[in-house]
């Protein structure tokens, strides 16, 4: 690629004025959409790469550039070593350990570097960004162990990897399957970099791994919240729950709008359910938190999330290396944009607020299995309770699952440690924050799954009376994955079904047709 290429409808434009969105990050990370380099960045590259080899000839001191790294800073390199610093680089910070990362992560790790480097402030040549590109465009899969970032210098040793096998060295995943870099980039016509002055530095120092997995988590926490929603309000409507706490005049009091949203979904979604209706003369005079409370706990869960998309989708078009280059200026700058606090705070919190979500979704669960007083569902949901034991053991794995969350939702940012040598004293742990809430977001899945075959299976047990026609066709979609059950089972496989149903957004549309009714537009955050 030595000129730029013609922009194909649907490509992501790497280096562009217009700013990364999150569903950019998704459809590359995940459908292997088109990358390419904008036009306009051409220009931003060359320039930057200029003012980066007219100072190194002129002798001046550039951190990690004529100088050494981290608390090395003050020694100087000659100008013999300029390259073997920054092969050196490379190679040392690879340190990373554990299971490989998902080749989704990765992949959106290579996006949003690319985008960085391309932005013309990182003083790489053009090869550097266009071989980061190729690999994309060939689905060139870098290995990159997923622990070893404090999420302060950068994700360092993350990067590192991917940088590694940039110059030939390391593995890339190819046909799910590994190889050697050197091997996959050969047989790729493919030539390895040989690193000149910044550019290793700057392949190392960015917050891309941080960014880039709390891009996906945020569009699968959007879509698990809408799945969560819709579960809800299927479990309020078989547990003849009332619909007076959904009064507007109510929500108007606390002055919250998410609040209002979900109160005004709920209305909807069970307003011409036969349900509803069969119990209208009822004594009950108030439900328990889990249903009557649906729009103040799920509408606190939508705010928390707004929170979070908006510093991702914030930080999918930051430029995050160090030093960085103004050309305009002349000038080169060390600062510190490869901090990962601004990630890390979201991060942390998106893992508390997924907990929350799966755990008000777990209570359900327990009340489901256990109603009592007059109308009451059969224990467990069982056909026959004592010869069989129905759905009873699918609260015993949400409850797992939610003790899990609440251990892991413990913040990794305020156990920050320092490294070189005091250099770095300060640490985001943005990295650990973003993996565990991968966890987090698994669990919660699986818990809402469960949630929703309990729901199925009340709803079932209710006939012959039907609930609403959205929340019938929510009955439908689980059924497309889950079939009835008719006598005891392990139910183990149809709970991963459900949650792969929920992760792939076969609830999406059931939930947009909803939102359409009481035009509340969503649950969707920031940059959706």
């Amino acid at each position: 690629m030595q000129a730029p290429i013609a922009t194909t409808a649907g490509d992501v434009l790497v280096g562009s004025d217009a700013p990364l969105q999150l569903d950019d990050v998704v459809r590359v990370a995940r459908l292997r959409t088109g990358v390419r380099i904008a036009d306009t960045a051409f220009a931003r590259i060359r320039a930057a790469r200029a003012l980066v080899e007219e100072l190194t000839a002129s002798g001046r001191a550039i951190y990690g550039v004529t100088t050494g790294l981290g608390d090395l800073s003050h020694v100087r390199v000659s100008e013999a070593d300029l390259l073997a610093l920054q092969a050196n680089l490379v190679e040392s910070h690879a340190t990373g350990v554990g299971e490989p990362l998902e080749d989704e992560v990765v992949r959106a790790i290579m996006l949003l570097l690319a985008n960085s480097l391309a932005k013309g402030f990182s003083g790489v040549r053009l090869a550097v960004v266009e071989l980061l590109v190729e690999l994309l465009e060939r689905d060139l899969v870098p290995v990159i162990p997923s622990r070893g970032s404090v999420g302060a210098s950068g994700d360092l040793a993350p990067l590192a990897h991917l940088a590694r096998t940039l110059c030939g060295s390391g593995e890339i995943r190819r046909d799910g399957a590994s190889v050697p870099s050197g091997r996959a980039l050969g047989d790729a016509n493919l030539r390895p970099l040989v690193l000149e002055p910044k550019e290793g530095l700057a392949l190392v120092n960015g917050t891309h791994l941080m960014a880039g997995a709390g891009a996906l988590l945020v569009h699968d926490a959007l879509r698990l919240a809408r799945a969560a929603e819709l579960v809800s309000i299927l479990s309020a409507d078989v547990l003849l729950a009332s619909v007076a706490p959904m009064d507007p005049r109510i929500h108007e009091l606390r002055r919250r709008a998410r609040q209002s949203e979900v109160a005004a979904r709920v209305r909807a979604a069970v307003g011409s359910s036969q349900l509803l209706a069969s119990h209208a003369d009822c004594a009950r005079v108030q439900d328990a938190y889990t249903v009557r409370c649906i729009p103040q706990v799920l509408g606190a869960v939508l705010e928390a999330l707004d929170y979070v998309s908006a510093a991702i989708v914030t930080e999918l078009d930051a430029v995050t290396d160090n030093p960085l280059c103004f050309p305009e200026d002349g000038d080169v700058v060390s600062g510190g944009n490869f901090h990962g606090q601004p990630l890390a705070l979201p991060l942390d919190h998106l893992a508390v607020l997924l907990t929350e979500l799966a755990a008000f979704s777990e209570r359900r669960t327990y009340r489901l299995l256990s109603d009592r007083g007059e109308d009451a569902l059969p224990p467990f949901l069982a056909t026959q309770p004592g010869t069989s034991s129905g759905l009873m053991l699918l609260q015993y794995t949400a409850a797992a699952l939610v003790a899990e969350s609440q251990v892991l939702s413990h913040p990794a940012g305020t156990a920050s440690l320092p490294t070189s040598a005091g250099q770095e004293d300060f640490n985001s742990m943005g990295a650990t924050a973003a993996l565990k809430a991968r966890q987090v977001l698994a669990n919660a899945q699986r818990v809402v799954a469960i949630e929703a075959l309990c729901a199925a299976r009340a709803l079932e047990l209710r006939r012959p009376l039907r609930s609403s026609a959205v929340l019938e066709e929510l009955h439908r979609r689980i059924r497309g994955v889950s079939p009835p059950l008719t006598a005891d089972r392990s139910l183990a496989a149809d709970i991963e079904a459900v949650s792969a149903a929920i992760a792939a957004g076969v609830l999406d549309d059931v939930h947009a047709a909803l939102c359409g009714e009481t035009g509340t537009g969503g649950s969707d955050g920031a940059g959706r």
